[in-house]
């Protein structure tokens, strides 16, 4: 029998040896493992296992380092900005699979930040139709105070009217403490265009009308009144598409924009990306990226809100 492939951990140097010499080192070691080839089946099980511990033991204070640089830079200013959720598993099969992603990060003495981050997303895929769930949560404080405090959820279900149109329905709910906002719910409908679909890429464009509905923890003056809540019509318009790089790597992104019917020239709107990497069939390591933007969000309150996130993921499939 063939002995299996062992991936040996790389060497992790003293602090002179910077962050990008690492994550070198480590992918290194990957690719010396991989030209070995793997020429017996049932070894995968085993290898991957013995592959993981090896890899992950010097790596993980490194991931941990890129997740403090990610969650503790950007969650000053996340206000409005969610956490990229990572992506599940679509077959249509009609089975529904889920992804749970994690990120913290913690540093004391000079300076005193945490973060927390937790992100998944269900959905369940057939030839017919797609119901997408999500969820996330962000907290982050810095020298004790409250930095960012924010829960989302959402569902939305997408029907095919033909082989490259389709409609569809969503429902979101929001509260962020910081920015002021206790909760916002929208619901939309709409339809749109499979404009790329392919097992590799997936393009989709899409519109409809959305009922924005804003209570606030404290009034604030919005659209020229001081207001507790704010309710409003917009247009819905997005695009979001899926692409396959390798075999193990992957990259999605999402535009949405919420175009106000009530003041011209007022909207919302909010982007998401990420990237995943497999460690595992069941493991990735996640880079998201998210800005949100709100033409009128209140007297004194910015604008914009960027987040960067570092992490890991599981898949449940």
């Amino acid at each position: 029998m063939r002995m299996p492939v062992i991936v040996s951990p790389p060497q992790i140097a003293g602090p002179r040896q910077t962050l990008r010499e690492d994550l070198f080192s480590c992918s290194h070691a990957v690719v010396q493992a991989a030209g070995k080839g793997i020429r017996s089946a049932g070894d995968v099980d085993e290898i991957r296992l013995t592959n993981m511990k090896n890899f992950l033991a010097p790596v993980l204070p490194v991931l941990m380092s890129a997740l403090s640089l990610g969650l503790a830079a950007s969650a000053v200013q996340a206000q409005t900005a969610a956490p990229s959720a990572p992506q599940a598993t679509q077959k249509a099969d009609g089975r529904l699979r889920a992804a749970l992603g994690l990120g913290a990060s913690h540093s004391s003495g000079n300076s005193r930040t945490s973060s927390f981050s937790l992100a998944g997303q269900g959905v369940r895929l057939t030839a017919q139709d797609r119901l997408s769930l999500s969820a996330s949560a962000l907290y982050a404080s810095s020298a004790g105070t409250t930095t960012a405090e924010q829960l989302r959820a959402g569902a939305r279900y997408d029907y095919n009217l033909g082989p490259s149109t389709f409609a569809f329905g969503l429902l979101d709910l929001e509260r962020n403490r910081p920015a002021n906002l206790a909760v916002r719910g929208v619901a939309g409908v709409g339809a749109g265009l499979h404009l790329l679909a392919t097992p590799e890429h997936s393009l989709d464009v899409f519109g409809g009308v959305a009922w924005n509905a804003d209570r606030y923890i404290d009034a604030a003056t919005v659209a020229g009144e001081t207001r507790s809540r704010y309710g409003y019509a917009s247009l819905l318009l997005g695009e979001e598409s899926q692409h396959r790089l390798s075999e193990t790597a992957s990259v999605y992104q999402r535009l949405l924009v919420y175009p106000t019917l009530r003041d011209r020239g007022e909207f919302r709107a909010h982007f998401g990306s990420g990237l995943a990497v497999a460690l595992s069939s069941a493991m990735n390591l996640n880079v998201g990226l998210a800005y949100a933007y709100n033409s009128d969000p209140g007297l004194g309150r910015k604008k914009g809100d960027s987040l960067l996130t570092t992490g890991v993921s599981v898949k449940f499939d």
